[in-house]
């Protein structure tokens, strides 16, 4: 769908890898305050911005505490979803 590596929480996308940056998926509530990060921009695959989702650059998952907490955020989303 993205050209990268989706990682699948009950049957729904959580997050996954592009390239070299973590795709995030934060949800619509959480999307302008995971754009605040510095390392954080809009997911653009298709031209146009994708509401509720973000792309990481490396410098912002360096940690595995880094990674965790980005991690930790698509599966809060992604748990308050049916599963599919």
């Amino acid at each position: 769908m993205f050209g990268g590596l989706a990682f699948m929480l009950s049957g729904n996308m959580c997050c996954g890898v592009v390239g070299d940056e973590l795709m995030a998926r934060v949800g619509p509530e959480q999307y302008e305050s995971a754009l605040k990060h510095p390392c954080a921009r809009k997911m653009d695959f298709t031209g146009k911005p994708l509401k509720g989702f973000v792309y990481v650059a490396c410098e912002g998952i360096q940690s595995d505490q880094d990674l965790e907490a980005w991690v930790g955020r698509c599966e809060k989303f992604v748990c308050s979803l049916p599963s599919k």
